[in-house]
């Protein structure tokens, strides 16, 4: 693994964060510019649909012939990003599961804060039920989305829906309270992101109800009865700590939990896979986790 690498993006995202005191639709625009910039593989194909009632968008690689389906909830702090923008990341997971990928777009805030986002989650997965077995679904998620992919399974459990195979988050943003050690001790390491510019769209997003609620922060849920899960971060993230505290908090409520962390790497550091060799690496073990329960589960049931 190259230190070449690593000091490179850093440097790169370090020159192009985002400015802590723009408002929202400045930084959708941000984002949405940035991440345009990067065309889809040629092999990969984004079709619009809806589940239960939400827009998604269906991700599909050529030559895979899909027998699973992961369930992708995109990051962006609960107030930007879509499901179309997150499609080059939900690629490579769909790549390394032989599976369809669903990207859910659900609302954002502050237009829509919480419970939107959670509702959104459910409905998509309750519909997706309707034609899939459970254990031929995983979830899979990014910083927001991540967060969103447990507060998922909870919600799902909560309602006596049965839960899919498997788990796969990357640099969960779990805790809305920013009580992670890692906030501060890593303020410095992080090029992305800062307590501040986090705290700014708290708000927006739980529009006065309790941050420590579960469904808005899980590392204050109960996780039990969850499926395996693969939690991945890196180390030069403030959201480190979120990771770390959510493997915790599954494996005291006996949930098989693998905490995978990458050193030397920023918040989602698996999106930089076309230039980081530990992203690519990390999207292969996440892949092998994600296929391995999904057949199991299959076996199982057969």
């Amino acid at each position: 693994m190259s230190t070449e690498q690593r000091e490179t993006l850093d440097a790169i995202l370090r020159q192009s964060a985002f400015p802590v005191d723009s408002d929202v639709s400045e930084q959708r625009r941000l984002l949405k510019e940035v991440i345009s910039a990067q065309p889809l593989p040629a092999d990969v194909t984004v079709t619009a649909a809806a589940l239960g009632g939400v827009p998604t968008a269906e991700i599909t690689v050529d030559g895979v012939e899909p027998r699973n389906v992961v369930l992708y909830f995109h990051g962006g702090v609960y107030v930007m990003g879509d499901a179309f923008l997150a499609a080059g990341l939900a690629a490579q997971v769909g790549r390394r599961t032989r599976a369809k990928v669903i990207s859910v777009d659900y609302r954002l805030a502050p237009e829509h804060p919480y419970p939107a986002a959670v509702d959104d989650a459910l409905a998509a997965y309750e519909a997706l039920l309707h034609d899939t077995a459970p254990q031929d679904i995983a979830f899979a998620g990014e910083s927001a989305g991540g967060g969103l992919t447990i507060a998922t399974l909870v919600n799902a459990r909560d309602h006596e829906l049965p839960l899919p195979a498997a788990a796969f988050v990357m640099s969960p943003y779990a805790d809305l309270t920013l009580a992670g050690t890692t906030m501060d001790t890593k303020r410095d390491a992080d090029p992305l992101l800062s307590p501040e510019a986090l705290q700014a769209r708290v708000a927006d997003y739980t529009a006065g109800h309790d941050a420590t609620l579960g469904l808005i922060s899980p590392v204050f849920a109960d996780l039990s009865g969850l499926p395996p899960l693969i939690i991945q971060a890196g180390t030069h993230e403030v959201l480190l700590d979120d990771a770390v505290r959510l493997a915790r908090q599954a494996a005291t409520a006996d949930v098989q939990v693998t905490l995978d962390i990458t050193p030397g790497v920023p918040h989602v550091f698996q999106a930089y896979y076309p230039i980081l060799d530990e992203a690519a690496a990390a999207l292969d073990r996440a892949g092998q986790f994600l296929s391995a329960h999904l057949a199991s589960a299959e076996r199982v049931t057969a």
